[in-house]
């Protein structure tokens, strides 16, 4: 089943399962993007816009989801709390943005969803500028972690909903250029986490 299907399938139910668990560590991660007056900022993989609600006043929001049954979703939230975001159906592992576009990235619970979390995180860095930002929110084993469970049960899971088995520390590996600002248990014991990065200048 691919993930555009998986996540049709999902979407009526979506917010009843992911709304609750993830709100108080969403609305957190968001209040680390400060003063956003002037910026451009996407969100690839909005899903139903549950971020939505606690963006910050004064920037230009781009909302990218391979799904349009869930940008559907994200859609009546936009409308219902008057927020001015672009979106647009897209993959993020093939952005259709330039370049260094933007100025901050929001990636929540995003890499452990896209089958090649390599090359989602590589088009994140792709099309941020330098000296931009990206707040990532997710689940990810550590460097040497054996999580024999999560491992196991990976193979099934991954086709449902998101994968159990991605290590940051391997995504970060291949872009020196990048520079740690915070990284913090979210949920779970640390499982998920608060993850800042600012792309150096080069």
């Amino acid at each position: 089943m691919s993930l555009r299907h998986t996540y049709t399938v999902w979407a009526p139910i979506y917010d009843l399962i992911v709304d609750r668990a993830t709100r108080g560590p969403r609305r957190r991660s968001l209040e680390r993007l400060g003063d956003v007056r002037g910026q451009e900022i996407l969100l690839p993989g909005i899903g139903s816009g549950l971020d939505l609600p606690f963006l910050p006043p004064g920037a230009r929001y781009h909302g990218m989801d391979l799904t349009p049954a869930m940008l559907a979703r994200a859609r009546r939230v936009a409308g219902s709390l008057d927020i001015p975001v672009e979106l647009q159906v897209g993959d993020a592992m093939a952005m259709p943005y330039d370049s260094g576009r933007f100025d901050t990235i929001i990636l929540h619970l995003i890499l452990a969803v896209v089958p090649e979390p390599r090359r989602a995180f590589a088009e994140t860095v792709r099309v941020l500028r330098p000296g931009g930002r990206i707040l990532i929110l997710d689940k990810f084993l550590r460097s040497g972690q054996r999580a024999p469970l999560r491992r196991l049960v990976n193979p099934v899971i991954s086709r449902l909903a998101t994968r159990t088995d991605v290590v940051f520390e391997e995504l970060l590996g291949q872009h020196d250029h990048l520079r740690v600002i915070e990284d913090t248990p979210a949920l779970a014991g640390g499982w998920f986490r608060h993850i800042v990065l600012e792309k150096l200048e080069v």
